[in-house]
């Protein structure tokens, strides 16, 4: 139990500063981490992977708000392009809990992994479409619907706030990387919240899943990483706002190929 506790709260540490960093909710963090701890507990492996998606996205709907708010307060948050991307993000997450819900523990950790290294590349590759600009203007509606409802059915399908996927979509649409990853993170929260409600509703009926469960979100990880990542996120947002937009995208990226290659190498 010991053990477990001590996980939860360095992963938490770790997630936070990397959501407020990078604009990502922390699950490329968090659910690797519950991959390990949930079986010691009691988790039937078969249901493993989909307890540890649905506990991380119900902790990114906690970390989102923290980092949001740290973003909103430097500017970094464009509410034009949120308000067509959300519900897209959240229909998006909604539906890719059902699809998790009949997917096999390994077939998640692969696309888990291949996706992690697909974007790390992305963003080894920079803007295709030239300079950022702070003044750029929103993308169209109905592509901002179109995008957020893809961007967060793969998202719920991993554990995922989004970042990883939203941060480069919004860069090659000329946004700043400090705006791009300020409303990646604000992304998050519908993400996660649409998200953690299917692996509520799904997970219900499942009665192998030992301890205190909200469907498949696991209540005790929930508070542990819920409580440290709060901690740190609104650091890793004033760390964005400071380095050099190339240290940040090569940072994401790095991050992205370690826990890809960790994911495909289990």
């Amino acid at each position: 139990m010991l053990q477990s506790f001590a996980i939860f709260a360095l992963t938490g540490v770790a997630a936070g500063l990397l959501a407020g960093l990078f604009g990502v909710g922390g699950g490329l963090i968090m659910v690797p981490a519950l991959a390990f701890v949930l079986p010691r507990q009691g988790v039937p492996a078969e249901l493993v992977m989909q307890v540890a998606i649905g506990t991380s996205l119900a902790v990114i709907g906690i970390i989102s708000l923290s980092s949001t708010r740290a973003h909103q307060a430097r500017g970094g948050v464009r509410w034009d392009v949120l308000k067509p991307f959300a519900p897209g993000l959240a229909l998006g997450a909604l539906a890719g809990a059902f699809v998790a819900h009949g997917l096999k523990g390994r077939t998640l950790e692969v696309i888990i992994g291949s996706g992690a290294l697909l974007v790390a590349l992305q963003m080894l590759r920079g803007n295709p479409k030239g300079h950022s600009d702070a003044m750029a203007a929103a993308p169209p509606a109905m592509e901002l619907l179109g995008v957020g409802g893809i961007i967060g059915l793969l998202s719920a399908l991993v554990g995922i706030g989004g970042g990883s996927l939203s941060v480069p979509y919004l860069a090659a649409r000329r946004l700043p990387m400090v705006q791009a990853v300020g409303s990646a993170a604000a992304g998050g929260i519908p993400i996660a919240w649409g998200g953690a409600l299917g692996f509520a509703l799904t997970g219900s009926a499942v009665p192998e899943l030992p301890g205190l469960h909200l469907g498949y979100i696991n209540l005790a990880a929930f508070a542990g990483l819920a409580v440290f990542s709060m901690l740190t996120a609104p650091l890793g947002a004033r760390l964005a706002h400071r380095l050099p937009a190339q240290h940040l995208r090569r940072g994401f990226a790095l991050l992205l190929a370690t826990v890809g290659m960790v994911m495909l190498l289990r």
